[in-house]
This record gives structure tokens, sequence and C-alpha cells, in this order.
């Protein structure tokens, strides 16, 4: 029987926690945890049943994964990513990608220059009724999308009792409900209809106890010719989240609450309730653990790449900055954007078909604006990088 890979877990938090878990359960892999904190490796440790645990970061590089998956406080991922490649690793780095944007485009250019495979942990694309209900709408059955409205909430004191004690008490380490809550579905809506171009959003500390960043959230948003709100607390009772897209021919929803989406074409109908089933919380993080290791298999694309996470990073920002100076943010279009766009909407899986449509578009991806700030020309390979 061949050997099976090894893949560590950095960070015991809740988070890590549920990654050494449902790497576990897969049974592809053996998972081994690194955490400074002695006690909490040693009780995950024994939880999750790894075949190893390191409190030091150096120790667990120098025990050769084949693939590290960074469940560290946000200001954390880009370095220890980086660190991860040139050790020769692939990469699982948990959402947000960070908490500002250095050092992304230099592990974008290491990251080409390595081959390794890096994906972002923006886990409702494992979601199979998010799944879903995206193949229909990009399928065009209700037309061109016009709008979408997402409006959820939690009680996180609840469900995170611990709160108080973790990164989500500052901004400075992913905290908030804008980087800790809001971000997933900021990914999700860019993956459904495409990326934020300008925003406007209102955020305020409203009720949660012993912090001072934000738990309530409201943002206006353009994602090109469609309009977005977005509505989210993080100490309402009902643990609800339902995401509407209206669009051309018809309304489709998203009901994490209710697990599974509908549609409706003609006023005054009912709705029609598509793919409902009952869905654990593991399942999601177990299938996007299954579709990681299918990567590093060769048989998938990451679910999330680097520049999409690097577009709703730039979105997080957006959003935080707004806030502070009441103003609307414009966010500048990422060459992944533009490829996306000229391609038609398809993304390729194949490494030699990437290459070859984007040496067919050459000489119309020069000078396209990189960070903001900054115009390059790009090559074919360099192009693939941000795919």
């Amino acid at each position: 029987m061949a050997q099976k890979m090894n893949v560590l877990v950095v960070g015991a938090g809740s988070i890590g926690e549920r990654h050494a878990r449902c790497f576990g359960s897969t049974g592809r892999v053996d998972v081994s945890l690194c955490d400074v904190d002695s006690k909490k490796c040693r009780e995950v440790a024994e939880r999750c049943q790894v075949s190893q645990s390191f409190v030091s970061w150096d120790d667990a590089l120098a025990s050769d994964p084949a693939a590290i998956v960074i469940a560290t406080p946000a200001d954390f991922h880009i370095p220890m990513a980086r660190n991860a490649v040139l050790n020769g690793c692939h990469v699982l780095i948990e959402k947000p990608l960070s908490i500002s944007i250095t050092g992304v485009a230099e592990l974008q250019d290491l990251v080409a220059e390595r081959g390794a495979f890096v994906s972002v942990a923006y886990v409702l694309r494992c979601h199979p009724t998010l799944a879903a209900m995206r193949s229909v709408l990009h399928s065009g059955r209700f037309g061109k999308p016009l709008q979408a409205v997402l409006v959820a909430g939690q009680h996180f004191p609840f469900y995170r009792p611990a709160y108080r004690q973790t990164y989500y008490t500052r901004h400075d380490t992913g905290g908030g409900a804008i980087q800790d809550s809001l971000t997933h579905w900021i990914n999700a809506v860019e993956w459904l209809v495409g990326p934020v171009d300008r925003l406007v959003g209102d955020a305020e500390h409203l009720a949660l106890e012993g912090v001072t960043v934000e738990d309530t959230v409201q943002v206006l948003t353009r994602h090109g010719d469609v309009l977005g709100c977005f509505q989210l607390n993080q100490h309402q009772a009902p643990n609800e989240s339902t995401l509407t897209v209206i669009c051309e021919r018809g309304t489709i929803r998203f009901e994490t609450h209710n697990n599974g989406w509908r549609w409706m074409v003609e006023p005054g109908d009912v709705w029609h309730d598509e793919d409902v089933r009952v869905i654990e919380r593991d399942a999601m993080f177990v299938a996007q653990a299954n579709h990681f290791l299918d990567i590093l298999e060769g048989q998938a694309s990451p679910a999330c790449t680097l520049a999409e996470a690097a577009q709703t990073l730039r979105v997080n920002l957006a959003i935080l900055e707004s806030v502070r100076s009441h103003s609307w943010q414009t966010i500048s279009k990422t060459v992944v954007t533009w490829v996306f766009t000229k391609l038609g909407g398809r993304r390729s899986s194949g490494f030699n078909s990437v290459l070859h449509r984007a040496h067919c578009f050459r000489q119309r991806i020069k000078s396209i604006r990189f960070d903001g700030s900054a115009t390059r020309d790009f090559k074919p390979k360099q192009i693939f990088k941000f795919w």
C-alpha cells in the first residue's frame, strides 16, 4: 500500500481543529498539527488523533509535509504561506487571505515560480447547494443577474463562546464581522455574479460584549452592471442566511437554514424548492479537504485561487475604509477579472489550455492595472499564476 501524504495543519484554534478533523476523515492523508500553545496543541492532537504534533513552526516544516493548511490569525497567512512554498509545500490558506495587500503579489510570483498549488479556504464554494444554484445561474436559465441581496446573522457568543480570547477582537489579526464573517459572503457573491468594483459600507459595534470591533454591517456594492446589498449581524437569535439573486427571468434564493435553494418566475407564484438536503457543518469542510487533495493529484483546479482571494481581500479593505471615511470606494480590476471576462467567463482546468488561450490574447493583455497603482506587460506564463 502506498504511503499516505502528510498534511500539516498550523493553528489549533477552532478552525484549525476542524481542518485537522476533516482532513483526517477523508482517509487519504496523515495529519500533523502545529501550534505554539503546547497545551492546546496536545489536546487537539488527541481529539483528532493526528500522527504528529509540533510547538515549533521550524520543526513542523522540517518534518517535510507535502501540504500545509494555514489556520492562524490572518496577519500570519502571507509570510507563513511564503515559507511553506519555499519549503516545497502546497498550501491551503484560511480566509481572509490577509489583513493587507502587502506581500500578495510577491507570493503569487513565488507560487508561479515554484509550481506550487495554493488555494484559499472560502468554504462556501464547497457547499453543494450553493454550487448547484450557481450552475443553474450560469446556465442562463433565468437570464442575466440584475441584483444580489444577502441577509445573514447568527448569535456569535452561542456558536463561538471563546470569541473574546481569539483573533476576533482586533482588525489587525483578521477580526470583526467584516473580515471574519461577511468576507465569506462577499467571496460567494463574487463567485456567482462577478467581482465588486465599487462599494459603500456602514458598520458598528452594537451588541457583542467584551469587544469593540464591528458586529453589524451593511454594504452596497456594484459588480459591473449587477447591484448588490449585504446585511449581516453577529448577535441575532436566528442562525439564518439568505442569498437572493434577482435575474431577468426569475429569482433564485439560497437558504442555509433550510438546506436548499429555490426559484420563482411568475408574480403570485409559490417558491419551487430544489436540492433540499441536510448538510452537516463538517460536510463542507470534508468536501473542501477532498477537493484540495484532488488538486494535488491533478484532478481539480483550486476552488478559490489566490487571485480571487486577493480580489475579496481588496473588497474587505475597501469596506473598512468606507466605514472609516463614510465614502464610496473603487476596487481596481485585477488580471484574473480581465482575463476571465475576455475568455467568455470560462476557466480551464488544464495548464496547457490556459497557456494556449493566454497566448491567443497576448497582444491584448498589455498594461493592465495590477494593484491599483502600477501597470505591467504580462507574458502568457505570468497570466497563469493569477488564474
